[in-house]
């Protein structure tokens, strides 16, 4: 059987899942029938066998971020062999590398940064405290990249953050740049510390560009995700399958390079 991991997943609250997926679709001005919570995610992605999860939330506020990070833990505790947690950070903290130590004390495996909900460039200085307390813990970062009515995390903004922590693990979602794909293929790939997932990105490329960006990333560099809750499993699987890779490709996207990141195997 096929092993599936989506490596791309924000999970809330049954308490403020509404409202976070709201915000959600009111900021990318998208249609999404998926509900933000973690039995929905599961449901969700059983239509097509995923078989592991990477999930994560943002700190939009600083005061937000360890009871996020605990909610994650709490959720990765209650089914491990199914999940995999990144933490939160947030760049406006007073205590940055508490906030870290205190995530990794969770269990959490990495952190997650979106740069254009919590309004911080990737080339400036806040960026790089975030950066360099990530690197010296030694764990990936999943960062949103990409959007062209913003200018936080597209390829000149992220390309400094990358050369100046070359062993820092990066993983640009969106193909580095959503809205922006060919711009950021064009000036990213080959960077050696970064990998990229397909979120977000298949319903605007055609199969021929996705299977020209997966190629300039490399294949052992690629991720499969959906950005639960913004796009269902079973169209993302569609899509995926329409590039034209061959099965051996597929696996390495939908499981093997994810795992090997995540230390899964």
């Amino acid at each position: 059987m096929q092993k599936i991991i989506n490596a791309h997943c924000h999970i809330y609250p049954e308490k403020i899942a509404e409202r976070a997926v709201m915000g959600i679709r009111n900021f990318y001005d998208l249609d999404m029938s998926l509900n933000g919570k973690v039995s929905n995610l599961i449901e969700d992605g059983s239509k097509v066998g995923v078989t592991h999860y990477l999930i994560h939330s943002v700190a939009t506020t600083p005061k937000q971020v360890r009871s996020i990070n605990e909610f994650i833990s709490d959720v990765v505790k209650s089914n491990p062999d199914l999940f995999t947690g990144f933490g939160t950070l947030h760049p406006d903290s007073d205590n940055i590398e508490g906030d870290f130590d205190h995530l990794i004390s969770l269990g959490l495996k990495g952190v997650k940064l979106h740069p254009d909900f919590q309004q911080f460039a990737l080339n400036e200085e806040r960026a790089f405290k975030l950066a360099e307390v990530i690197d010296k813990g030694n764990v990936p970062v999943l960062i949103h990249c990409g959007d062209f009515r913003y200018d936080y995390s597209n390829p000149e903004q992220i390309k400094p953050l990358l050369d100046k922590f070359p062993n820092l693990t990066v993983i640009g979602a969106h193909f580095a740049g959503w809205s922006i794909w060919k711009e950021a293929t064009e000036k990213l790939a080959g960077t050696p510390n970064l990998y990229v997932d397909v979120s977000s990105s298949l319903y605007a490329l055609s199969p021929d560009e996705a299977k020209e960006y997966i190629h300039a990333y490399g294949i052992e560099k690629v991720l499969w995700g959906t950005d639960y809750p913004m796009w269902e499993a079973e169209s993302e699987m569609e899509l995926f399958h329409k590039i034209g890779l061959t099965g051996e490709e597929e696996n390495m996207i939908l499981y093997e390079n994810a795992a090997k990141l995540l230390g899964l195997e």
